[in-house]
């Protein structure tokens, strides 16, 4: 059975999380805080604490996982911790990625984040593609944009499960 790490499993990670639960996989999801944890078990979804700007912490719960899911375009923080999260954090993230069994990653470039954090970190993703052959999807679907789109969350996550379901079969 496939698994995912979701890291940032607030609303839309536990959407994205009760999808691909339905879909046959296992689901561990991440917040920082000991409070987020209950909302994300209520979900189904195997809760975890983890840090994303500290990513031995999240590094720690990859030994099963297929798939990263970095949710993490609308999560909060100060400015010098949201650099951090899209920043070098990320960059130390996929590089140890390699040394595990993830075989894909799932980065969220839309959301209330500065848009330069976000292309920064998008950069991030593909340049690690590039270097150590590692599949990965960039969403780009931002689901508070209700002028756009009819149902923005089913948007996104319909983006977000074929993304980490075409990288599963891949990997196969």
């Amino acid at each position: 059975m496939a698994r995912a790490l979701i890291v940032g499993c607030g609303c839309r990670g536990r959407s994205l999380g009760e999808r691909l639960l339905a879909a046959g996989w296992a689901v561990r999801g991440t917040s920082r805080r000991e409070a987020g944890l209950a909302a994300i078990e209520a979900a189904g979804i195997e809760p975890a604490l983890a840090d994303p700007g500290r990513p031995d912490t999240v590094l720690d719960l990859v030994g099963d996982v297929t798939v990263v899911a970095w949710i993490l375009g609308s999560v909060q923080g100060k400015p010098e911790e949201l650099s951090a999260i899209h920043g070098p954090r990320l960059d130390r993230l996929l590089e140890r990625l390699v040394e595990t069994p993830v075989r894909g990653f799932v980065y969220e470039a839309a959301g209330s984040v500065d848009p330069i954090l976000l292309a920064r970190g998008h950069e991030a993703v593909g340049a690690a593609a590039e270097r150590w052959s590692i599949p990965v999807s960039t969403l780009f679907v931002d689901p508070s944009d209700s002028s756009t789109w009819f149902d923005p969350l089913a948007i996104w996550t319909d983006t977000a499960v074929n993304a980490i379901t075409q990288m599963s079969s891949e990997a196969r």
